[in-house]
C-alpha cells in the first residue's frame, strides 16, 4: 500500500474539465455567428439557443448515473471514456452543415461531459485529505475562471479569423493531450460495486427533459398547444410531476437509490446544492442575452465582445485558489455569501447599462464584480458540499452536486430563451402583417437597437432574482469541523466485495 502525491493527477484532470467549461463559454460568443450561418431567416432566438441547451440537457440527464459508474468501474476509466466521446462530438459539431445536425452532435458532447465531470470531483474527494481539500477545490474552481477568460477570447478570435466551426475543432488537440496525461498521471482508485437504479434514471431524465424542453419552447408556441393534446403547460407539469415521483422513488428504493437521500442530512451539502443551482442558472442565463446584445445591438465583433469579459475571467482565475485556501480556515459563509450576492449586484449593474448608447467601457465594472463573485463561489461551494462525504459516497455526491449545477444551467438556458423571446415580442415593433422583423445576423437596424436592448436587459431580471435567493439561502451554511485525517491511500482493488462490506 503506497501513498501518492495527488497534485499531478489533479492537474491532469483539470485539463479535461477546462475543455468542458471552455466549450460552454466559447459557444456563447459564437451563437450570433451560428445563427447567421445556419438559421438566418428566423426571427426567433430559441432555435440557436438549442445549440447550448442540447449540450446542457445531454450533460445533465446522465450525471446521476455517471457518478455511480465511476464508483463501480473506477473514475479514471470513465473519465477517459468521456474524453473520447466528448472529442468525437466536437469533431461532429465542427463538421455540421445544418442547425439540426449541430444540435445532435452537441448532445453527444454533453454525454461525454457527463461521463467526465463527476470523476473530477470524486478524484479530488478521494485523494486529498480534508485539511487541504479546499486548496484542491480552489484550483478546480479557478479552472472555471480561466475558462471564462480563454473561452470568450478564443471563441472571438476563432470566429473572426476562421469561422464558427473552429470553436469545436479546437477541442481535438486539447482532447488528445488531456487523454494522454490522464492515462499516465491519474491513479486507479478503489472501486465499489453498485446496483443501478434504472427506474430512477428514467424518471429523472424524462422529468428534466420535459421541464427544460417545455420552458425552452414556451415562447415559440406562445405557451399554447404543441401538437394535439400536448401543450407547453402539460409538458412542464408532467416534468415537475416526474421529478416529484423521482424523489418519492428514491425514498422507497431499498437496495441502492440513484440519489442517496442520506446525503442531504448534511446541511452544507443540501445548501451548497441550492447555491450551485442558482450559480449555474445565473451565469448561463447572463451569457446568452449579453452576447446577443453586444454583437447585434452594439455592433461589437465576437473578439471585442470577449474582451469586455476579461476582468471577470482574470480576477476569477487569480483569486479562486486563494479563496480555496482561505476556506480551510474560516466559516464558509464569510466567503460564499458575499461572493454570491456580489454576482447578483453585478447582474443589476448589467441591466442598468444595457441601453443603446451606454459607454461600453463601463461594462468593465460589473465584469470586475462578477470576477470577485465567481472566485468566491465555484470552488468554495464545491469544497463545502463534498468535505464531509465518505469515500464510498464520493461518486454519488459529486454526481448529485454536478447534476444540480447542470440542471441550473439547463433551466437557466431554457428560462432565459423563453424570456428573451417573450420580451422581444413585447418590445420590437411589428410590421404591417403583425409580425416582428427578423434579427438574423449582423448589427440591427438603428430603429430596432433600442427595443432589442430593452428586451435583453429585461430578461436579465430572472437570473438576478435566482442568484440573490440562492445567496440568502447560503446564510444558513455551517462551518464544518476541522479534519486532520491523512490522505486516502491510492490503490487498485481487484475485487470490490471487501470495500462494499466495509461501506
Amino acid at each position: 500500500m503506497t501513498t501518492r502525491n495527488p497534485w499531478p493527477a489533479l492537474w491532469a484532470i483539470v485539463i479535461g474539465f477546462f475543455m468542458i467549461l471552455v466549450d460552454t463559454t466559447i459557444v456563447s460568443v459564437a451563437n450570433p455567428a451560428i445563427k447567421a450561418a445556419l438559421d438566418p431567416e428566423s426571427n426567433n432566438l430559441d432555435n440557436v439557443v438549442w445549440v447550448t441547451s442540447a449540450y446542457l440537457l445531454a450533460y445533465a440527464a446522465p450525471l446521476l448515473i455517471t457518478g455511480r459508474l465511476g464508483d463501480r468501474f473506477g473514475p479514471k476509466r470513465i473519465y477517459l471514456l468521456g474524453l473520447i466521446v466528448f472529442t468525437l462530438g466536437s469533431l461532429g459539431s465542427g463538421m455540421s452543415g445544418s442547425l439540426d445536425v449541430l444540435i445532435v452532435t452537441r448532445a453527444v458532447q454533453g454525454v461525454g461531459a457527463a461521463l467526465m465531470t463527476p470523476q473530477t470531483m470524486a478524484i479530488i474527494t478521494r485523494t486529498f485529505p480534508p485539511k487541504i481539500r479546499g486548496a484542491a477545490m480552489g484550483l478546480w474552481g479557478s479552472t472555471a475562471g480561466v475558462a471564462l477568460l480563454v473561452g470568450p477570447l478564443l471563441g472571438g478570435l476563432l470566429v473572426d479569423g476562421f469561422g464558427w466551426q473552429w470553436v469545436f475543432f479546437i477541442n481535438l488537440p486539447v482532447g488528445v493531450v488531456a487523454f494522454v496525461l490522464a492515462a499516465i498521471l491519474v491513479p486507479k482508485l478503489d472501486t465499489h460495486p453498485h446496483r443501478f437504479d434504472i427506474g430512477g434514471v428514467l424518471l429523472s431524465a424524462a422529468g428534466i427533459f420535459l421541464l427544460a424542453f417545455g420552458l425552452q419552447q414556451a415562447a415559440h408556441y406562445d405557451w399554447g398547444v404543441i401538437w394535439g393534446p400536448v401543450s407547453i403547460w402539460s409538458m412542464i407539469g408532467t416534468g415537475i410531476a416526474l421529478l416529484v415521483i423521482f424523489v418519492w422513488w428514491q425514498s422507497r428504493t431499498k437496495n441502492e437509490p440513484l440519489v442517496p437521500l442520506e446525503l442531504f442530512r448534511d446541511r452544507n451539502f443540501s445548501l451548497a446544492n441550492v447555491g450551485i443551482f442558482a450559480g449555474g442558472f445565473a451565469i448561463t442565463a447572463l451569457m446568452l442575452p449579453y452576447m446577443f446584445y453586444l454583437q447585434l445591438a452594439r455592433g461589437l465583433t465576437p473578439t471585442q465582445s470577449a474582451l469586455v469579459m476579461v476582468p471577470l475571467a482574470v480576477i476569477s482565475a487569480v483569486l479562486s485558489p486563494y479563496a480555496g485556501r482561505l476556506l480551510d480556515r474560516v466559516d464558509p459563509r464569510l466567503i460564499i455569501v458575499p461572493a454570491t450576492l456580489t454576482i447578483g449586484a453585478g447582474l443589476v449593474y448589467y441591466i442598468l447599462l444595457m441601453t443603446p448608447d451606454s459607454n461600453v467601457l463601463w461594462y468593465l465594472v460589473p465584469s470586475v464584480m462578477m470576477g470577485f463573485g465567481n472566485a468566491g463561489m465555484w470552488g468554495p461551494l464545491a469544497a463545502t458540499a463534498t468535505r464531509n462525504l465518505a469515500p464510498r459516497m464520493a461518486g454519488a455526491g459529486s454526481g448529485v452536486y454536478n447534476t444540480t449545477r447542470t440542471i441550473g444551467s439547463v433551466l437557466g438556458s431554457a428560462g432565459i430563451a423563453a424570456l428573451m423571446q417573450a420580451r422581444l415580442e413585447a418590445n420590437l415593433p411589428r410590421n404591417a402583417a403583425g409580425e416582428t422583423p427578423g434579427i438574423g445576423g449582423g448589427q440591427l437596424p438603428a430603429e430596432l437597437v433600442g427595443p432589442f436592448s430593452t428586451a435583453m436587459a429585461e430578461s436579465l431580471i430572472l437570473p438576478t432574482v435566482v442568484i440573490v435567493l440562492g445567496g440568502l439561502a447560503l446564510l444558513f451554511l455551517q462551518r464544518p469541523p476541522r479534519h486532520d485525517a491523512p490522505a486516502v491511500p491510492v490503490r487498485k482493488v481487484q475485487s470490490g466485495v471487501e470495500d462494499h462490506a466495509r461501506g
